[in-house]
Order: C-alpha cells, then structure tokens, then sequence
C-alpha cells in the first residue's frame, strides 16, 4: 500500500460504501479494468443479504479476497481512499470515520443539506476530498461550457435546465442540476437561493429576466439526462449530456480516487481533478 502523500505509487487501495448497489458494483467493475487500483474493503448497511459475501463475485467479476462488512472500521482499516455512494447521513458518517483513520475520500452522493454540507467542508481540512455531483468526465465538461455560454451571452438570455432520472432516484431537483445552475449563476453574478425557480403551476405571471429554471422529470430507468437551455430572441442553444450507463460515472469515480491520494487535505471536484480549473 502506498503512502498518504506524494511519490510514486505502485498500488491505491479502495474502500467501497454501498458495495452492493447499483453505483457501488458499477465502481467495483471500474477498478476491476484498472490495474492501478485494488478493492481492500467493501461497506454495505447492517442486515444487507450481502453481507459476508465477495463484492467482486457480487459486481459480476472474479473474487477480490474481501467479504462485504456493516463496520466502517473493518471495512476502511487497510484503504488509501474511501469512495462514497450512499445516502447524505451515512456519507457524513463514513467522512468522520476517515478523518479519524486519515484516509482520503471521493464523494459522489447527493441530497446533501446545507448544514451537511457545512459539516464536509468543516471535516476536509482534516483529510483530502474530492466532492462531485456526478463523477463524469463529459458532464464536468458540460460545466465548462455552461460557464463560457453564461459569459459570452451575459444574461441576455433565459437560462433553463431540465434534467431526467430513473422513477428510484430520492433526491430533486438531481445534484448535477443543482450544480448546473450554480455554475451559470456564479457565472452571471446571481444568488441561486434568490433566482431559482423549480416548479411553475397556474397563472404565474411573466418570467424574470434574472430567473434560473429547474425542472425535474422522473421516469423509467433512465441513467441521467441534463439539458441547459439559453434562450434568446430568434435562436436558442442546449447542452445536453446524456448518460447511457453508470460506468461513466464508476471511472470517474476511480479518476478521482487515483488522483486524491496525493493531494493536500482540502476539499475538490471533479472540475480540479480534470485540470479544468485556471
């Protein structure tokens, strides 16, 4: 196992929390592709039918050596990083238990509140975190984009954002929505708390000029659509993103926990991991 900073390393080790669910078998399969990183504890909650058993031969790939444990402790004790895709508690959870373990910690859960929120940025000066919405190389790309639209149109056009997700996902309007809209906001000097807009029913009025559209669809299994609308007089521009499977997600994931490792404590996103970034 290497070290916590700096140097070459032969070999990172991974935790994984949620080990037996749709992202974490997804991560799983990503690390089993990618000879510079190993599975060296897998978490899933108390009374999962997975427990005691291999998250490699649950993931559809060989065996890994390593049982599914409920305990943080035995799961976490021999990893360089932690990553992260559950629920908001339990992810806050998993991040004070690798700040007492100095382990690193990729975070790709959503739904957070704003007091959880304060709470991961409060407990990343003590360890290295990368925190994104969604772990995807093309759509942190999209988020470039977003931001030089924002500035070439300069808020002569309307912004809307609609994005699309499978009938299970809990949270709306979806972490890379929300993360979106700041982008174009911070871009064009706006507050999102002030200018957002997430549902429109009935005689509302006429749109302000300074609105930030957020419209949430849930249905089927779709993996994760995300289109942004600049709309002018005469023409309109989307960029659109669409996920046809979690593995995009799952290799960004191992992206960014190869790339943790090494960093100074702090708190980053995938926009630091790609060197997008001035």
């Amino acid at each position: 196992m290497g070290s916590g900073s700096g140097g070459v390393r032969s070999m990172v080790y991974a935790a994984i929390t949620g080990a037996a669910g749709r992202m974490g078998t997804a991560i799983i399969r990503a690390i089993h592709q990618n000879p510079s990183i190993a599975i060296s504890g897998a978490l899933e909650r108390e009374g999962s039918p997975s427990i005691g058993k291999d998250p490699g031969e649950a993931s559809g790939c060989e065996k890994t050596g390593v049982k599914i444990t409920a305990e943080r402790g035995r799961a976490f004790k021999k990893a360089d990083v932690i990553i992260d895709f559950s629920t908001p508690e339990l992810s806050v959870a998993a991040l004070e238990n690798a700040v007492d373990l100095k382990k690193a910690v990729v975070i790709g859960t959503t739904g957070f509140s704003l007091h959880q929120r304060d709470r991961i940025k409060e407990l990343a000066h003590k360890t290295r975190v990368v925190m994104a919405p969604n772990m995807s190389v093309g759509v942190n790309l999209v988020l470039k984009l977003v931001a030089e639209a924002a500035s070439v149109l300069d808020g002569d056009y309307d912004i809307e954002i609609v994005e699309y997700h499978h009938r299970h996902k809990k949270d709306a309007p979806s972490g890379t929505a929300l993360r979106i809209a700041e982008v174009a906001a911070n871009t064009l000097g706006r507050d999102l708390e002030k200018v957002a807009v997430y549902e429109r029913k009935g005689i509302i009025g006429e749109r302000r000029r300074d609105e930030i559209g957020i419209q949430s669809v849930r249905a089927g299994d779709i993996v994760g659509d995300h289109t942004t609308i600049f709309a002018g007089t005469g023409e309109r521009i989307e960029i659109t993103h669409r996920a046809s499977s979690r593995e995009t997600f799952a290799q960004g994931a191992v992206r960014a926990a190869l790339w943790v490792v090494t960093r100074p404590d702090g708190i980053y996103d995938m926009q630091d991991v790609l060197g997008f970034k001035d």
